[in-house]
C-alpha cells in the first residue's frame, strides 16, 4: 500500500518522492508534507514499535554519512577503496557482534547493512568514475558515472529507498536518479504509439499493479511453503539421533530438503521486495524488443526454477542472489584488474575474500565457499571433456544419449550442492562436520576422485578420443571463456589461479635478472613462501589445488627442474603431484 502511494506522487515533483522515502524510513521531522505525515506514523510503528531498531537506524546513518563524506572530501584513485574499507569494516563489526551475542529472536540490522554496503561501495565507484576522462571508461562505467555529487536529499532518498531497504535488491544511484526523474520510462524513439505501455492519465510510469501482484502472490506462496516445510525439515532433524536411523539415501534426501526449505525463505522475501519495487516502478526494464510488452525484471534477485532445475554449478549459482553477483563482478572482480589486462588470480582472490567477509564470519560460510570453488573446477572439466561426447561433432546439437547426461548431471549437481550448502544453514563448525560425517563426506570424496581423474592420463586420452571423433582439436568457445568470471565470489578455476601466482613470481625473478640484480628461480620452500605471500597463507590451499604439494615442498623441489617452464604446465604439475606423492 505504501509503495503504491509512493508511485502516485506526481512525476514533476521528485523532491516529494525523496521526502516521502526519508520520512517513511527514518521517521524524521519532515511532517509538513502530507506524505511524510502519513509515513511518519507507519514508520515509527514499523521500525520502532515492532522491531525496536533505533540502533539499526544509527548503524545505517553511520555508513551513509561516512560514505558521502568520503566521496565529497577524498579525491584520487584510492577514494573508492577507502570507502570500501570503511563500509566493510563497519559491517564486519556488526557481523561479529551478531555472531557472539547470538540472539536469534532479536531482529538485527545486518541484512539491511549488507544491502547498503553494495549500494554505497558502488556509489563510491560511480563518483570516482565521474571524475575520470570519458576515454578511460568502458561503456558500463560511462552509463553509471556521476559527474557531480547528488544533493543530500537525493542521496538520502537513494539510501533509504524503503521497498528494498531490509532485504534488497541493490541498485546503482543512476537507476534511482532515472526513476526519480522518470527518464527510466522514456519510450524508445520510433516506437509505435499503439505499442507504448499503458499509463495512468498523464503519468510516465507504466501500470505495474498486475506484475507486482503476481510477485506478491508468489512471495506469499513461498513463505507459506517455508512455514510448512520448516516443521518437517530443520537443523534439529539432521543433528538429532533420529537422523541416523534412516538409510544413506534417505539421509541425503533429507539434506536436500533442508537446503530447499532454507531457500524457500529467501524465495519468499526476495519475491515480495521485488514486487514492491515493481509496484513503485523501479523494476521497469523497458519494452521487450519483440513483443513490446513492458519488462519488470530489472531488479530480479533470484530465479527459483533456474536453481531447482540446474544441471551444473554455474547455472545453480548464477540464478541465486543475482544482484550480489553483479556487484561482485562490476565493483570488485573487474576493479582490481589493471587496465589492459585480463582478470587473474588477484581478481579471483579479492572477489572471494570480499564475498566471504560480506556474508559474515560463521565457519559454515567458509566451508561452503571452499568446497563450492572446487565443485566449479570439477564441473568445468566435465563440461569440457565429457559433455562433448554427447553432442554432435560440430557441438551444435545433442545426440540421442544427451538426455542421460542431462539427467545424471542434474542429480549430481543437486546432490553436491545440498551437501555443500548444509554448513551455510548450520553455521557452526561442529554441527557442519557432524552432518557431513553422517553422510560420509560423499561430495568431498567425489570431488577428490574427479580431480584425480582429470589430473591423470585419462584427460589427455579423452582429448585424443574427442579429437578423433570430431576430426579437430576441441576449442574453447567464447561462451566457455565467459564463464571464467566468478559466481558469488567463488573462483571458477582455482588451479588456474595458482598458475597465475607462480607466473607472477617468475616474472618478478626475470625482471630482477634483467635489471642485473641477483636472483634465481625459487625452489620448494621458497616457492611456497612466495606464492603464499601472493595469495595469502590461509587461501593457499583453496587456490593451490595441490594439497600434497604444501606438505611436501622439499620433495617437490627435487622433482621439478629449475627451468621454470614446467611450472606453467598445470597438467604436468598435477600429474607429478598425484604420481609421486
Amino acid at each position: 500500500m505504501i509503495t503504491g502511494v509512493l508511485k502516485r506522487i506526481p512525476d514533476a515533483k521528485p523532491y516529494q518522492k525523496n521526502l516521502f522515502i526519508i520520512a517513511y524510513v527514518s521517521a524524521s521531522r519532515l511532517i509538513s508534507h502530507v506524505y511524510a505525515y502519513l509515513s511518519l506514523r507507519v514508520s515509527l510503528f514499523y521500525l520502532v514499535g515492532i522491531f525496536d531498531l533505533w540502533d539499526g537506524v544509527r548503524t545505517l546513518l553511520i555508513s551513509s554519512v561516512g560514505a558521502y563524506a568520503i566521496t565529497k572530501y577524498v579525491d584520487g584513485p584510492f577514494m573508492p577503496w577507502i570507502g570500501f574499507v570503511f563500509l566493510m569494516s563497519h559491517l564486519s563489526v556488526n557481523h561479529l557482534h551478531r555472531q557472539f551475542v547470538n540472539e536469534p529472536g532479536k531482529i538485527d540490522i545486518t541484512g539491511a547493512q549488507m544491502v547498503l554496503v553494495m549500494k554505497l561501495t558502488a556509489f563510491c565507484w560511480n563518483v570516482h568514475d565521474g571524475r575520470l576522462p570519458e576515454k578511460d571508461l568502458v561503456d558500463y562505467q560511462k552509463e553509471r558515472a556521476l559527474r557531480e555529487l547528488p544533493s543530500l536529499l537525493d542521496y538520502a532518498g537513494y539510501v533509504l529507498f524503503f521497498p528494498s531497504l531490509f532485504a534488497g535488491p541493490s541498485f546503482d544511484y543512476v537507476d534511482y536518479r532515472r526513476w526519480i526523474e522518470t527518464t527510466m520510462f522514456d519510450v524508445p524513439p520510433g516506437t509505435d504509439p499503439s505499442k507504448a505501455p499503458r499509463t495512468r492519465k498523464k503519468r510516465k510510469i507504466p501500470k505495474s499493479s498486475t506484475p507486482a501482484a503476481l510477485k506478491a502472490v508468489s512471495g506469499l506462496a513461498w513463505i507459506f511453503l517455508f512455514l510448512k516445510f520448516s516443521g518437517w525439515y530443520n537443523n534439529e532433524l539432521v543433528l538429532g539421533d533420529q537422523y541416523m536411523r534412516y538409510g544413506f539415501l534417505r539421509r541425503v534426501w533429507i539434506l536436500e530438503m533442508l537446503g530447499f526449505t532454507s531457500r524457500l525463505k529467501y524465495y519468499g522475501v526476495w519475491s515480495l521486495t521485488e514486487g514492491a519495487c515493481i509496484l513503485s516502478g523501479m523494476g521497469y526494464k523497458g519494452l521487450d524488443p519483440e513483443t513490446s510488452v513492458p519488462q519488470w525484471n530489472r531488479l530480479q534477485n533470484v530465479n527459483p526454477w533456474g536453481i531447482e532445475s540446474a544441471q551444473n554449478s554455474r547455472a545453480y549459482l548464477e540464478n541465486w542472489n543475482m544482484n550480489t553477483n553483479n556487484w561482485l563482478r562490476n565493483y570488485m572482480y573487474l576493479r582490481v584488474t589493471p587496465k589492459g589486462k585480463k582478470p587473474g588470480f588477484r581478481a579471483s582472490l579479492a572477489t572471494f575474500v570480499t564475498s566471504a567477509f560480506w556474508h559474515g564470519f560463521y565457519p559454515g560460510y567458509y566451508m561452503s565457499f571452499l568446497l563450492a570453488a572446487f565443485i566449479q573446477t570439477v564441473a568445468k572439466n566435465f563440461r569440457r571433456h565429457i559433455r562433448p561426447f554427447f553432442m554432435t561433432p560440430d557441438g551444435q546439437k545433442p545426440t540421442p544419449n544427451k538426455r542421460y547426461y542431462d539427467i545424471l548431471s542434474y542429480f549430481a549437481t543437486q546432490a553436491a550442492f545440498c551437501f555443500t550448502t548444509a554448513p551455510f544453514v548450520l553455521l557452526t563448525l561442529p554441527s557442519s562436520l557432524l552432518v557431513w560425517s553422517r553422510v560420509y563426506f560423499y561430495t568431498i570424496f567425489g570431488v577428490a576422485a574427479s580431480m584425480a581423474f582429470f589430473a591423470s592420463p585419462a584427460k589427455p586420452w579423452l582429448n585424443r578420443r574427442l579429437s578423433e571423433r570430431n576430426h579437430l582439436v576441441p576449442q574453447r568457445s567464447s561462451s566457455q571463456s565467459s564463464t571464467n568470471q566468478p559466481m558469488l565470489g567463488l573462483p571458477s578455476d582455482p588451479g588456474q589461479d595458482i598458475n597465475e601466482a607462480v607466473k607472477e613470481v617468475r616474472e618478478e625473478v626475470e625482471a630482477r635478472r634483467r635489471r642485473g640484480l641477483s636472483a634465481s628461480m625459487p625452489s620448494g620452500r621458497d616457492l611456497k613462501a612466495a606464492v603464499e605471500s601472493k595469495l595469502g597463507k590461509k587461501h593457499f590451499l583453496v587456490f593451490g589445488n595441490a594439497i600434497p604439494l604444501l606438505n611436501s615442498c622439499e620433495k617437490f623441489s627435487t622433482k621439478i627442474p629449475e627451468t621454470a617452464n614446467l611450472l606453467t604446465d598445470r597438467d604436468l604439475l598435477l600429474e607429478l603431484q598425484y604420481k609421486d606423492f
